[in-house]
């Protein structure tokens, strides 16, 4: 072999299902506690933003609009942290190694969350409790800013030829196994665990499950070894990237800014209709459309497998026609059927197979963003600074379309009255969303990497 091949044959630990191991491990850990967290939202807004704690027998919207407010501020407040962590991961993947900045993040992140299982509520600390519980989102937040960069790169940079939209869609979905096994477990509490139980003690256990699953991710993940390239050196020959056309090099200044903001509109669709038809949807049914636990979390996991299912046959299907057609598709169908789908919802006439069928079709159509967005947004960057430059993206995307998503649709839904809100966010931001993705490249998805 020659000495080039030599610096650019995977080495046997980076071989792609090594890697897509690696990768989506620490994925399925930080998007479980997200949608653990989505799903006990009205039971932590009584233990920790309500002055007097909910009491034993406490119903689901005890801790009242205000308190539900304040446990989606500090929800929006992790979120914005997240662009933080993909500049400092992000350049620690780029110049030292996507592993040490793997490890590093799945690490804090899995303390993070085992802590939040053990805080002492308001009710004990007093106001203490809220602040507490921010400060470890704020460092989840900085670790999940950083560990979608590093992810996606190690992923779609071991893909073999034609793959990188299957490889990048194991991203996202494991983002949807993590919110589903989230729900799940919330499912399940709710239907063994007496009301009181369940506010008492019983919301702590999904926090520090997640500590076996953070250790066989540091596992999998100090086991992996570096892709086979020089560092600070493109893998492949460099060729012009989408939206070349500008002159500008999207791995350096102003090329660099003007990739992070196209890619941020491309994918904020996907940020706000995720959150709002995956997470933001157990604590709306509650506190909206008055279901009960049990049924918004059985709507929440209906919503999460239609999500779960459609991601990689879209991720299969943009490496076969292309990212536009495919994710052009998703954006679109959430813009036109949002408001339909949540009229559908809110009708108590509607059968309950009907209801069932449209949450499995909201998810649906998110997953045909999530399943090519991955592979789309490391096609947009060279390798030196492809952690960073898609983790911010995609940081930013979420910051503020998915991080305010909760606070905004609460705090609209209670000064107007209109529930309808939910639907007015998704399908504007995917209608936008759709307008960036009208720009990409058909034959982006065939050309080699950076």
């Amino acid at each position: 072999m020659t000495p080039s091949a030599l610096r650019t044959a995977p080495p046997a630990a980076t071989r792609p299902r090594r890697a897509l191991l690696a990768g989506s491990v620490g994925n399925f850990v930080e998007w479980y506690e997200f949608g653990v967290y989505g799903s006990f939202a009205t039971v932590i807004a009584a233990r920790f933003f309500t002055p007097a704690a909910a009491g034993a027998g406490g119903a689901a919207g005890d801790g009242g609009a205000g308190a539900l407010v304040g446990t989606y501020a500090s929800f929006a407040v992790a979120f914005f942290f997240r662009p933080v962590g993909a500049l400092l991961f992000g350049r620690l993947g780029d110049r030292i190694g996507r592993r040490p900045a793997l490890v590093l993040v799945v690490g804090l992140m899995t303390l993070a969350t085992a802590l939040i299982g053990l805080l002492p509520t308001r009710s004990a600390i007093g106001t203490a409790a809220p602040w507490l519980l921010t400060s470890l989102r704020v460092l989840q937040g900085l670790c999940a800013g950083g560990e979608f960069g590093g992810a996606v790169a190690l992923m779609t940079e071991s893909a073999p030829p034609g793959r990188r939209g299957r490889h990048g869609a194991w991203q996202s979905f494991t983002v949807a196994l993590g919110l589903l096994c989230g729900a799940a477990v919330a499912a399940l509490l709710g239907v063994v665990l007496t009301p009181a139980a369940l506010y008492d003690w019983g919301w702590r256990l999904p926090f520090l499950l997640a500590l076996p699953m953070g250790a066989a991710a540091l596992w999998l993940r100090t086991g992996l070894a570096e892709p086979g390239r020089e560092r600070g050196a493109d893998p492949e020959p460099r060729t012009a990237g989408p939206d070349a056309g500008s002159g500008d090099d999207s791995g350096s200044g102003i090329g660099f800014v003007r990739a992070v903001v196209l890619g941020v509109g491309r994918i904020m669709g996907w940020s706000a209709a995720g959150y709002t038809f995956l997470v933001v949807l157990p604590s709306y049914f509650q506190s909206t459309l008055g279901a009960s636990f049990r049924e918004a979390m059985i709507a929440t996991a209906l919503a999460n497998l239609g999500f779960a299912a459609s991601i990689l046959p879209a991720g299969i299907l943009s490496d076969r026609v292309g990212r536009r057609p495919v994710m052009l598709g998703g954006a679109l169908t959430v813009a036109v059927f949002a408001l339909p789908l949540l009229d559908l919802l809110q009708d108590p006439g509607t059968a309950l197979p009907a209801k069932a069928a449209a949450v499995l079709g909201a998810g649906a159509a998110v997953g045909l963003l999530a399943g090519p967005g991955p592979a789309m947004l490391a096609e947009m960057f060279p390798a030196r600074v492809r952690c960073t430059g898609l983790g911010v993206a995609y940081a930013l995307a979420n910051a503020v379309f998915s991080g305010c998503a909760g606070l905004v649709i609460t705090a609209l839904t209670a000064a107007t009255g209109d529930t309808d809100v939910p639907a007015y966010y998704a399908a504007g931001a995917c209608a936008l969303s759709a307008l960036a993705l009208a720009g990409l490249r058909g034959d982006d998805h065939r050309r080699p990497l950076r």
